[in-house]
């Protein structure tokens, strides 16, 4: 009789993620920058996106230079997806959160993302456009930018940048929003811009 085939080891070692990384060929990376009541605004996004997705997120809150931020351990207890905080030289993998560190700028590039120091202040150049913008070169349609509460105009020329290379740009209803300068400066641009209440994911994800 024929030798009958082993059938191969689908198991996984303990500790070994189950979610394939992140192609960014295909997959889709998600900015989001936030400023004052960003805290409650991404922890209820994130409560309520699913574990499994074909994206990646970015966290750019507007923080404290001279504080170290807690944002990665305050968020992991909204979500299954691993979070940490961003570092040096990471590749971006799917269905995973990335958080900016304090006194910091963050870009990326072929999908890995890189830390520089803070740059001199131009007008509407904030870490939260920062990101958005190399994260628009970098991806280009395979880009999401999302903007939750605010005060100022932080992420408007981002989002700007984000639209121009073919991606999609997102809002919190401003009437859900703690504070709603941010969201509404977007909306005040003219883009078409896709709002969505209580900052919670869209339904359509």
């Amino acid at each position: 009789m024929p030798e009958s085939k082993k059938k191969p080891n689908s198991r996984k070692h303990a500790g070994e993620s189950t979610l394939p990384s992140a192609d960014t060929q295909t997959c889709l990376i998600v900015g989001i920058g936030a400023s004052a009541g960003g805290l409650k605004a991404f922890k209820a996004f994130f409560s309520s996106m699913p574990i499994d997705t074909c994206m990646a997120f970015v966290v750019v809150p507007h923080l404290d230079p001279t504080h170290q931020s807690l944002m990665h351990e305050l968020l992991a207890r909204e979500t299954r997806m691993p979070v940490c905080e961003a570092e040096e030289g990471m590749t971006v993998e799917r269905s995973h959160v990335y958080i900016i560190p304090s006194a910091r700028y963050l870009t990326i590039s072929d999908g890995t993302l890189h830390l520089i120091e803070p740059q001199e202040s131009r007008g509407t150049q904030t870490a939260i456009d920062h990101f958005l913008r190399s994260l628009a070169r970098d991806q280009q349609e395979r880009t999401v930018g999302i903007i939750l509460s605010g005060t100022g105009s932080h992420g408007s020329a981002g989002l700007k940048e984000i639209k121009l290379a073919g991606g999609m740009v997102m809002v919190q209803q401003p009437q859900s929003a703690e504070y709603d300068q941010m969201p509404r400066s977007a909306i005040a641009r003219g883009w078409p811009i896709t709002c969505f209440r209580r900052s919670r994911c869209p339904k359509h994800w």
